[in-house]
């Protein structure tokens, strides 16, 4: 992570004010969601998902309305929720945020149901920033009774070009299609190259 703070850095010596730089971040939105990658040949940090039915492990990452990865990645094996992951994510995007000038306050903060619940949320507005997160019914037949939380549906439709754009994009590289690596420390080092590479994907339009 500190090597992305770097290049952060070294944007804005090059480019100056950050209005400059292209594509340059837009933190009025963040979009977080999470992906799984299967693992080959096992490996630590890897568990079984009954959900997805492979074994592997799972990341969380955060980019803002331009595809630019703000924060990389907080990583569980596959067999963890993803919701309690949200709260330890947190605190990483709002440092790195502060580590390359971004001002994180007031920014909307959108994710899909899987991390609706109410820590969550409490968690989001404690750091100054506001949840849109789509409500998850848990199998009710009725409306949950009580004030509706915020919730704008054309905000969380950008997540199909944001974040899972991203996840589209870490797909190229087929090193991280599928995990090979026993050791995750490998695995996360060539994961967090590539969230630079798409950070710095200006610099390879020719």
């Amino acid at each position: 992570m500190s090597f992305l703070i770097a290049i952060a850095r070294l944007l804005r010596f090059h480019y100056g004010p950050a209005h400059k730089i292209p594509d340059s971040p837009d933190a009025t939105v963040i979009h977080g969601d999470g992906t799984m990658t299967s693992a080959k040949k096992g490996g630590d940090n890897i568990g079984f998902s009954g959900h997805k039915k492979v074994k592997g492990e799972k990341i969380i990452a955060f980019c803002d309305r331009n595809c630019n990865v703000i924060a990389p990645f907080v990583s569980a094996p596959g067999n963890r929720n993803e919701s309690p992951l949200l709260r330890e994510a947190l605190p990483l995007v709002t440092r790195i945020a502060a580590s390359v000038g971004l001002d994180l306050k007031g920014t909307i903060v959108s994710l899909d149901g899987v991390y609706d619940c109410r820590p969550n949320r409490k968690a989001i507005f404690n750091r100054g920033m506001i949840p849109n997160i789509n409500a998850n019914p848990r199998g009710r037949k009725s409306a949950k009774r009580g004030r509706k939380p915020l919730f704008d549906a054309a905000i969380f439709r950008e997540r199909f070009n944001t974040i899972e754009r991203v996840f589209g994009w870490e797909d190229k590289f087929r090193r991280l299609l599928l995990r090979f690596d026993r050791l995750s420390q490998l695995h996360y080092a060539f994961k967090t190259l590539a969230y630079t590479m798409i950070n710095l994907r200006h610099f390879c339009q020719g």
